[in-house]
């Protein structure tokens, strides 16, 4: 069986499989080596993660219950950083919690798990997003100052937990017109941006040993059967 690649997080990695999505990149990049596993959830937050473990990750997370996914991505924090006292209050999480969880959800012990900060919000672009009987204080649900604050938390977990992170908030902010060139609402990704992650996420599996060069490749590729025998190169 091809091992498998699991993408964990809330509605950035839920989108990631639309055209140009980094997932769905991930999904050719590893085309004959790992299948890509979609499970991303819009809105959630971490709390909400830890309550459908179990029903995310069935087999795989239990000892001796199936193959341990080869990797698995986390990418939560968006929603965490939702402000308190703001229009999307419900689904704020504090911040350290927000670390626990993070924590928690590091389990596997065979598994190589890849942690991705929230991006940094154009807190412009979420207010046009809004009508004021939504967000009657006409302020954003999210600010660049609180995200950055869950993604130093994130960059900190990774460090105590030993596993590398990728850190968009800034990555992302190292480019001039960021907000528009990488968010098209001020939180969700542009092709450009799906573009950064990708690139990241590759990067990441490189450095713990997983690309295409150090995985097999599923059944023989064509280059390598024999056109006068083709049928030796399923031989087992």
């Amino acid at each position: 069986m091809r091992p498998k690649i699991y993408l964990f997080g809330d509605s950035i990695t839920e989108e990631s499989f639309s055209d140009g999505g980094w997932g769905a990149s991930l999904a050719n990049h590893f085309a004959r080596t790992a299948d890509v596993v979609l499970r991303g959830y819009s809105g959630y937050n971490t709390r909400w993660a830890m309550k459908v473990m179990e029903k995310v990750f069935p087999a795989e997370m239990n000892v001796g219950g199936g193959r341990s996914p080869l990797a698995v991505t986390v990418f939560y924090g968006a929603n965490d950083a939702c402000l308190p006292d703001r229009s999307s209050a419900f689904q704020h999480v504090p911040i350290d919690e927000y670390k626990q969880n993070l924590h928690a959800i590091k389990r596997w012990p065979s598994t190589h798990v890849i942690l991705i900060t929230p991006p940094p919000i154009d807190e412009v672009a979420r207010l046009l997003r809004h009508s004021f009987d939504e967000n009657p204080s006409n302020l954003p649900e999210r600010t660049n100052e609180a995200a950055g604050n869950y993604a130093k938390a994130c960059v900190a977990v990774a460090g105590e937990c030993r596993v590398p992170v990728v850190d968009l908030w800034t990555r992302m902010q190292q480019f001039p017109y960021w907000g528009k060139t990488y968010l098209r609402d001020g939180l969700h990704l542009t092709l450009g941006g799906n573009k950064i992650v990708f690139e990241e996420v590759i990067g990441k599996l490189h450095e713990v040993g997983l690309s295409l060069e150090t995985l097999p490749a599923d059944l023989p590729f064509i280059n390598t059967i024999d056109h006068m025998n083709p049928l030796n190169a399923f031989k087992e």
